[in-house]
């Protein structure tokens, strides 16, 4: 689902967006001329690899997802907790989505058969 940055009301609006097995649901609306919040949810499941045997694995993703979407460049004067910058003043759901997958695949995972298998294994420190 995409939505040009302009066209974003000033109040909040439902968001329910799905990619594959895991959907988006909560509200969005703008902050300001430049600034877009979105209040959701991501719910679903997805694949992903143990990184100590390599094998795929498929969990549950319940995240809150609480940031703010800025069309441009963003300053942050304020403190702004987390800001994603939106490119061509279209915002995508499906990319947010596809990003937030990717942040939690990049943690590191193990399986449930790894972490009852009490044999020593090479530590990275």
């Amino acid at each position: 689902m995409k939505i040009e940055f302009k066209k974003v009301p000033q109040t909040p609006k439902i968001l329910e967006a799905e990619l594959d097995s895991v959907k988006i649901e909560g509200t969005f609306c703008k902050m300001s001329q430049s600034l877009v919040k979105i209040d959701a949810q991501l719910i679903g499941n997805a694949n992903i690899d143990c990184c100590r045997c390599g094998e795929t694995e498929n969990i549950e993703v319940n995240e809150k997802l609480n940031f703010l979407l800025s069309d441009g460049i963003f300053k942050d004067d304020e403190g702004e907790d987390l800001v994603i910058e939106v490119e061509d003043g279209l915002i995508d759901f499906d990319e947010i989505i596809q990003s937030e997958l990717e942040a939690i695949k990049s943690d590191y995972h193990i399986c449930e058969q790894c972490s009852k298998d009490n044999d020593n294994f090479e530590k990275e420190f």
